[in-house]
């Protein structure tokens, strides 16, 4: 399986690491890497960002949990995780085991105290890269998004988060707020390495039917297709006002999205909800790449921001 790839250099720089290609599952939409391990080889991809991981083990909200919708879905899943030890102890050094590429540890809390001690403990484990600070989750009350919609409260996870840890630390920022520059500027001058963005959008639907909310939880985060070009607008916003990389995420399904993200700044790019309708959707995207580099006149896949 070749498909140009081995002649195409697919490099991207993430500050001071090197990606082999700009392609990564989000958290969430990829479990923690080993669930796919013989579904394709993982070591096509750049990175895989892991389940997103609070201190102690959550069984996650009540069922339904998912909505599905037009170009593409609800999801009120409410962090569902095994918690900060069984990442560190089991999850991450098994997927480092047949993986070598970078792992991204998404990192969730209902208070300061809780973001500290699980981006520590997270640090220290030798299978982790990168961290993947979570302000923005819509499903959980009390924590996530709480953190994520006032700049003071953002910047103070990400100070406090950075006292801590010695790898790289990116603030996962929510689009449900009013001034999206205002949110990444206030984690960039807490001492932010990187921004990923966006995380999911409220939505809601209702079964007509029944008439009762389709989801539980009544609301959750809506992903998909649908929201690309509100994702890639605040992509542009963020990328031209800060100084530090920037993962765009949200609604990307295609080599031409990933390319089109790039342009608006992002320096790689997650996807998510795509492969939770086709499990091979990274795969598909990475190998499709060189094609639409050459079609377009790309030699780098750096410093296409426009």
């Amino acid at each position: 399986m070749d498909n140009g790839l081995q002649n195409c250099d697919l490099r991207v720089r993430l500050g001071d690491m090197t990606l082999r290609n700009p392609v990564i599952p989000a958290s969430g939409t990829f479990g923690f890497g080993l669930e796919m391990k013989d579904v394709f080889d993982l070591n096509l991809l750049g990175g895989i960002s892991l389940k997103g991981t609070t201190r102690e083990a959550r069984f996650g909200n009540p069922t339904p949990r998912i909505a599905e919708c037009r170009e593409g879905m609800i999801n009120s899943v409410g962090l569902q995780n095994p918690g900060i030890e069984a990442l560190v102890g089991e999850k991450a050094p098994a997927l480092r085991a047949v993986y070598d590429g970078c792992i991204i540890a998404n990192i969730s809390g209902f208070s300061i105290e809780e973001y500290v001690d699980c981006c520590r403990r997270a640090d220290a484990c030798e299978a982790i890269d990168l961290l993947e600070i979570n302000v923005s989750c819509p499903n959980v009350h009390g924590g996530g998004m709480a953190f994520g919609t006032d700049p003071n409260m953002a910047a103070e996870v990400t100070a406090a988060v950075k006292g801590v840890a010695s790898k790289p630390v990116y603030i996962k920022l929510s689009p449900n707020v009013t001034d999206i520059v205002a949110m990444a500027r206030a984690c960039e001058e807490a001492g932010a390495d990187g921004l990923v963005l966006i995380n999911t959008l409220l939505g809601m639907r209702i079964d007509i039917r029944r008439r009762q909310p389709v989801l539980a939880n009544k609301v959750g985060g809506f992903s998909g297709p649908a929201i690309f070009p509100l994702a890639l607008r605040m992509v542009y916003q963020v990328a031209h006002a800060c100084s530090i990389p920037v993962i765009g995420c949200g609604g990307v399904a295609s080599a031409e999205d990933v390319i089109e993200m790039m342009m608006a700044g992002a320096s790689a790019v997650e996807v998510g909800a795509e492969n939770l309708r086709n499990p091979y959707a990274c795969r598909d995207i990475i190998e499709s790449l060189p094609k639409v580099m050459a079609s377009l006149g790309i030699k780098d896949l750096n410093d296409l921001m426009i």
